[in-house]
């Protein structure tokens, strides 16, 4: 796996995370899972090449920026709490 590859697995997850958080969580979620078992997977040649060149083989770095992006804001105040210490 190249470094572009990791880098494009980990923001898409990171996105995926906030726009998760952002966006009805549980609804958000299950939209993501229909995607990813391509039950509502559209027939768009990119989103295809995307999931088939970039996800598939990464779904671990997706997941952590898809965790990430979950918890982003309590990991910035977490930050900023322990630089103030």
């Amino acid at each position: 796996m190249s470094l572009l590859q990791a880098v494009v697995a980990f923001v898409v997850g990171l996105l995926a995370g906030t726009v998760t958080r952002m966006v009805a969580g549980l609804a958000a979620v299950v939209a993501l899972v229909l995607v990813v078992l391509g039950v509502a997977l559209p027939e768009i040649g990119l989103v295809t090449y995307v999931v088939e060149r970039y996800y598939l083989g990464n779904e671990l770095l997706f997941i952590a920026g898809f965790l990430f992006g979950i918890d982003a804001q309590r990991t910035r105040e977490v930050v900023v709490e322990r630089r103030s210490d």
